[in-house]
């Protein structure tokens, strides 16, 4: 047996027991202070030195002492304020946190990496930053970068890996170009008069205006902008009133705009300005008038080529037998992308939904749990994966050219 796989299954204990330490202990974004104190011991018993950034942000560095570019490797730390219901012997021990997206898996897969990196250092010609990013839910990333993060050294390119359970275990998926959404949060107060239910004509009121602008609001999605391009506009919360019989004088509107492409002010398509737009005029219509707050939260994830038939060829090394390797877009959003927009990246979908073992429920559910069969196949793709990009470093285009302002995909 290959003496990297031989030895990766070797830690497969190790890792469970790392991705179950994270899972009974979950803590919320830039409040990961525990789990920062976990990952730095473990590195630092490992030889590694460490530091603190953006808060509980923990980054480890290998130099393999001979001259080469920077590979990131990235893990995400926080967890979600999702009560966990189900029974698994390590539930989340902290009340209304839980570990529902798989970012304890993550942190466990790249901690062994790291490991097995440090092992066979001598694979290596340059030099991997080890990144485990705090708050991933609400846009940690954009954070990390505005502290340093790509620099001292100076980071060529970049990897992340996310178990999926929309994916079956043993499949992997990687595509090249966009492969997750933009993501623009808005919440909406709509004004009007109050009044009695049963002199309607006396008041103003916001509630119809909401309904209409639910309905008048998916317009964008069906009639504005190509069906090609992948567009939705949901509404999450709506609050207002206070009696059945009283019409308020405000109601609030919250909800999220997520998009398929670059979606900002200079693009083509414009979602969250038409949707501004829209709010307006609707509210206009109905005599109310609104404030609108909308926060830029992540801008679409893309691949860049290179690095993802760089992952591709090492999936096919790391899934021996025939393994599919696939592709796979959603209109979730992840802030690694501010990492690829900055420089090449690619991110990997590692197969974890088994309708067998139940561990094929979506990400956030209260009961989400995954395949941990399949932990040391994203521990390998982060070490193969390594070695390949230094391996083939003299091949790639971004490498070898003159930089460029733009990352292209």
């Amino acid at each position: 047996m290959d003496p990297v796989k031989k030895r990766i299954r070797e830690l497969t204990d190790e890792i469970t027991e790392l991705r179950r330490h994270f899972h009974m202990h979950p803590e919320l974004g830039f409040q990961e202070f525990e789990t920062a104190n976990k990952i730095e011991t473990y590195l630092q018993n490992l030889g590694y030195e460490t530091i603190r950034m953006t808060q509980t942000g923990v980054v480890a560095m290998l130099d393999s002492g001979r001259p080469g570019p920077v590979l990131m490797l990235r893990a995400d730390m926080d967890a979600l304020p999702i009560t966990e219901t189900s029974n698994v012997a390590y539930k989340s021990r902290n009340d209304g946190v839980m570990h529902a997206c798989g970012h304890d898996a993550h942190m466990a897969m790249l901690l062994v990496a790291a490991r097995v990196l440090r092992e066979n250092k001598s694979y290596l010609n340059g030099t991997i930053k080890f990144v485990f990013q705090p708050n991933e839910e609400i846009a940690g990333a954009i954070h990390m970068i505005e502290d340093g993060v790509l620099e001292n050294p100076s980071v060529d390119a970049v990897m992340g890996i996310h178990v999926w359970t929309p994916v079956d275990s043993g499949k992997i998926a990687i595509t090249p170009g966009p492969v997750m959404g933009g993501l623009d949060v808005f919440k909406i107060t709509i004004h009007g008069k109050g009044g009695h239910t049963g002199v309607p004509e006396d008041a103003v009121d916001p509630v119809i205006a909401a309904a209409n602008l639910i309905q008048t609001a998916q317009i964008i999605q069906t009639r504005e902008i190509s069906n090609l391009k992948a567009t939705v506009i949901m509404f999450g919360k709506i609050t207002g009133g206070t009696k059945s019989n009283i019409i308020p004088e405000k109601v609030e509107l919250e909800g999220s705009i997520r998009f398929l492409y670059p979606g900002g002010p200079d693009s083509e398509e414009k979602p969250t300005q038409r949707f501004i737009r829209i709010v307006e005029q609707v509210c206009a219509t109905h005599r109310c008038f609104c404030d609108i707050d909308i926060t830029h939260e992540n801008i679409p994830l893309i691949n860049h080529k290179e690095m993802t038939d760089l992952a591709r060829e090492t999936a096919g090394d790391v899934f021996s037998g025939g393994t599919e390797i696939i592709d796979n877009q959603t209109i979730a959003s992840e802030d690694f992308s501010e990492f690829s927009a900055k420089v090449p990246g690619v991110f990997i979908f590692l197969g974890a939904g088994n309708s067998d073992t139940g561990t094929n429920l979506s990400h956030h559910h209260p009961e989400f749990d995954i395949d941990e069969s399949i932990l040391p196949k994203g521990v390998e793709m982060f070490v193969r994966g390594a070695h390949h990009f230094f391996e083939k470093a003299d091949r790639l285009s971004f490498l070898t050219q003159p930089s460029s302002d733009t990352v292209s995909w």
